[in-house]
């Protein structure tokens, strides 16, 4: 399902080269922010073991890669769950094409994955120091709730009703 004919949004298997290579580049972003310097190579594996995305494909879920050019600009995750719920995970786009509208591409790309597998409520958890990140859900009509989650990375909590 490409949703932006000027770049290609499809649905890649996780343990695809360029899955793994987006998703190092979103743990070494996100655990660099919350180290506050660069991570290291050990942290960066740590944190893809200690929170696998190999969920991320189906019937559990799908991951979206956006490509121009043949270059992995980001991803973003759908985790499927009981009851017509799944849960957004993976938000990412490269620093260097930032600033472009691809992270509402993304959203918007996974909101459609999302009604085709029939789910009426996307949630979220994100952190407080990824302001971007909460911006971006909270301009697509996501909506701050009572947490239902608890770990150490969620500080804010998202849900969103799809018509």
């Amino acid at each position: 399902m490409g949703c932006h004919p000027e770049l290609a949004v499809a649905v890649k298997s996780p343990s695809a080269e360029e899955s793994r290579q987006i998703l190092r580049a979103y743990f070494n972003d996100v655990a660099s922010r919350y180290l506050g310097r660069p991570a290291t190579e050990d942290e960066i594996a740590a944190a893809m073991r200690e929170d696998p995305s190999d969920d991320l494909t189906l019937p559990s879920g799908l991951l979206l890669l956006a490509q121009e050019k043949g270059s992995v600009l980001g991803c973003a995750g759908l985790r499927l769950l009981p009851g017509h719920a799944a849960e957004v995970t993976r938000v990412f786009v490269i620093p260097a094409a930032r600033r472009r509208g691809l992270g509402s591409r993304l959203l918007d790309c996974l909101e459609g994955h999302a009604r085709h597998h029939r789910v009426t409520t996307l949630r979220l958890d994100t952190r407080r120091d990824l302001i971007e990140a909460r911006r971006l859900y909270a301009r697509h009509g996501y909506r701050e709730v009572t947490p239902f989650s608890s770990g150490p990375y969620a500080d804010h909590w998202f849900e969103k009703t799809l018509p």
